[in-house]
């Protein structure tokens, strides 16, 4: 749905008094995005993508290269969880070893 009709339901709801003015208002700042904007633009300073750009393989928690050590570190899954994900696409036609592979390639290792 397109943020018109989303704020047209509010507004409607607001008429009928379903919703008071303090709820209207909120919900309309969380569907314009302005609620998460405003808590970005205090808490962060880097872009939400830029995120991608912080995997580094591990120096410490390393079995072959480090990617899934790195992943751990970035997601804050645990690295065997991380291990047993690319094992199991190992076993669909390979495609865990290459991607591991890509990122052993791809990705840098931490300093």
């Amino acid at each position: 749905m397109s943020d018109s009709i989303e704020l047209d339901k509010l507004a409607e709801l607001h008429q009928r008094g379903v919703l008071t003015a303090e709820e209207f208002a909120r919900a309309k700042e969380r569907l314009l995005g302005g609620a998460a904007r405003s808590a970005y633009s205090t808490t962060n300073s880097a872009p939400p993508a830029a995120g991608i750009n912080e995997l580094r393989r591990s120096r410490d928690d390393r079995w072959i290269g480090g990617v899934c050590g790195g992943i751990a570190k970035l997601t804050g899954i645990e690295s065997w969880l991380c291990r047993l994900l690319l094992t199991v696409l190992a076993l669909f036609a390979g495609s865990g070893v290459l991607v591991y592979i890509l990122l052993w390639i791809f990705v840098p290792e931490e300093s």
